[in-house]
């Protein structure tokens, strides 16, 4: 029955993903299958690598998967670019697949980072909507204090996920909200708090600052804390999301990526540059605006929804 569950699972994941990614368009398109059909000759490659470069893989990534391509092309000569493209953009996702797993802590701290617009906050309310249908406790930590209404926004996610928010007056010291929800935790013997910080550019010192003494106070309260650093980026953003990434993680040890606005504009390849540069795993991608619209990362299934299910 569980094989079975996970397999109803991936296949409900990969339908809702081929029908939202790009807004069901994958970044090769019907015309580029038909190329990818072809030998995987030098004009093939040079083709291939065009296209990679504008699908927001990046530099690096392109450069990595072309070598690895020609020397699974060499291994297994009678494959087609479709297939060798699928194989080798599969086994490099496959290094970042790697979903959360809450437990060993009570309470299990997430705290949530990401730049203004990424959709950071409605990714926490769905991920506590998530966690809550897994039979979790959860109680969100308001402590983005200085965006206008950011408590509102919270505290109606708070409301739709069926979740309890701590928040204070707006301006409030950050850090101490998320102390008053880690006591307010322990008392109630809640299993989750998620701590929703305040948007901020990745090149934005002061700001970054602040986070490290978010989790400062929360290392105080429990010194394996905080459990999970989830950054949230927004793939339509390219190449620009892979630098607040690379920028974030340096400054705070990211552990986990939420990648959202797959059903907008994004050409998703930008996960491949993430799996290539960052290595941090990817735990959720986002597909939509609805509360159950944040998935669990499936390379396999993301995979086939990005080339195209005839290259799968």
């Amino acid at each position: 029955m569980a094989a079975d569950s996970k397999t109803e699972k991936g296949a409900g994941f990969f339908a809702k993903l081929k029908e939202r990614l790009n807004r069901g368009k994958t970044w090769l398109a019907s015309d580029v299958l038909g190329f990818l059909q072809r030998p995987l000759d030098e004009d093939t490659i040079e083709e291939l690598e065009t296209r990679l470069l504008t699908a927001d893989v990046g530099v690096d990534a392109t450069t990595w998967l072309i070598g690895e391509m020609r020397r699974e092309h060499r291994r297994a000569s009678a494959q087609n670019a479709a297939e060798t493209l699928t194989q080798t953009a599969l086994a490099l996702l496959r290094t970042v697949e790697a979903p959360l797993a809450i437990g060993g802590h009570r309470p299990f701290v997430i705290l949530v980072l990401g730049v203004n617009g990424t959709g950071k906050t409605t990714t926490v309310g769905k991920l506590a909507h998530r966690l809550k249908a897994a039979r979790h406790s959860v109680l969100l930590a308001a402590a983005d204090t200085f965006r206008a209404a950011a408590v509102e926004q919270l505290e109606e996610w708070g409301r739709r996920a069926a979740v309890p928010v701590i928040a204070q007056a707006p301006g409030a010291d950050p850090a101490a909200v998320v102390h008053d929800a880690l006591l307010a935790a322990r008392a109630r013997d809640v299993d989750v708090v998620i701590a929703d910080t305040a948007g901020r550019l990745h090149t934005a010192s002061g700001l970054m600052d602040e986070l490290e003494k978010i989790k400062r106070v929360v290392k105080r309260f429990d010194a394996s804390a905080p459990h999970e650093t989830l950054l949230v980026l927004d793939a339509s953003q390219g190449q620009n999301a892979l630098a607040q990434a690379l920028k974030f993680h340096e400054k705070l040890g990211v552990t986990g990526l939420a990648i959202t606005k797959l059903d907008g504009s994004a050409k998703g390849g930008i996960l491949l540059a993430i799996a290539r540069e960052l290595r941090v795993p990817i735990r959720f991608v986002g597909l939509g605006e609805a509360v159950d619209d944040l998935e669990e990362f499936r390379a396999p299934e993301f995979v086939r929804a990005l080339i195209g299910e005839r290259a799968a």
